[in-house]
């Protein structure tokens, strides 16, 4: 059985697949000493290098999927390394051992909010993808007010340099009458580039604070503070998986050898430890 080499990559938590094939088609990638090329496919036996160093391939059945919410920061940009060497959203994130946190979606330097990180790169692929359209809710705040005739606009649709944009939901949120700044909770369907930002720019309103607050149904918790982590419960990850039709995974507790031994006829099991506090760094 073969597989799209983006997908396999992927799947090791290398980056995204669009990230991906940016890589093969600048030639960075190849498979069994050949440069590989966009829609090659791969199977267990090939051997694949990125920029020279091999890379160990897993099945899908073998990833040990998990999820992390983190409350970005503003300051911090979505990227592993930063050539400017700026602090990174990856920064806090706890430390994994042959496996990488894949990020799924990004947010601008200047917004914070939620975050969150898959161990599997099959699934930060279908939470991203447009076709799944899952939404977006925002907190933002503008200096000034939107008039009925704005509103209205940003929910029908604008016109921005990449094609129409809306809001599916606009409501006001707090400021009022006596203050100069305005809050307002819009939501969105995927999300374009500073998408939010654009869209009040084109009604003549700059941004001055904007903060993610959910993804799909996964709320920032109002306790976890900014640059801290939280891990989703294994039934929450696994239903979340299922909803963009990801196979469910039957978890022991254990990884790689430890659960090779646990397999052994006449092994017994030892009671797994209480699971610390998850909400740290």
């Amino acid at each position: 059985m073969t597989e799209k080499l983006q997908k396999v990559l992927a799947r090791v938590g290398l980056g995204s697949r669009r990230e991906i094939e940016t890589w093969i088609s600048a030639g960075r990638v190849s498979v069994n000493g050949t440069v590989a090329t966009l829609g090659d496919r791969v199977g267990a036996d090939d051997l694949i290098r990125v920029d020279g160093k091999i890379i160990r391939t897993v099945k899908e059945a073998e990833v040990a999927r998990r999820i992390i919410m983190y409350h970005k920061p503003a300051g911090e940009v979505c990227s592993r390394n930063d050539p400017q060497s700026r602090p990174t959203v990856f920064d806090n994130l706890p430390r994994l051992r042959n496996m990488r946190w894949v990020l799924v979606g990004r947010l601008d330097i200047n917004t914070s909010g939620l975050l969150l990180f898959t161990t599997d790169g099959e699934l930060a692929h279908r939470l991203m993808h447009p076709s799944n359209e899952f939404v977006r809710e925002y907190a933002v705040r503008i200096l000034g007010t939107l008039t009925d005739e704005q509103k209205k606009a940003l929910i029908t649709g604008v016109e921005l340099e990449d094609g129409i944009s809306k809001f599916a939901t606009l409501e006001e949120a707090g400021g009022g009458e006596e203050s100069a700044n305005q809050w307002y909770k819009v939501t969105l369907l995927g999300g374009k580039y500073r998408e939010v930002r654009r869209l009040f720019a084109s009604q003549g309103f700059e941004v001055s604070r904007l903060i993610r607050i959910r993804f799909g149904d996964i709320k920032l918790p109002p306790q976890l503070r900014l640059g801290r982590w939280m891990e989703l419960e294994p039934e929450e990850v696994e239903r979340i998986a299922s909803s963009v039709e990801l196979k469910s995974k039957q978890y022991t507790g254990l990884y790689g050898r430890a659960r090779l031994r646990a397999q052994r006829p006449g092994t017994k099991r030892t009671p797994r430890t209480p699971r610390r506090n998850p909400y740290r760094r």
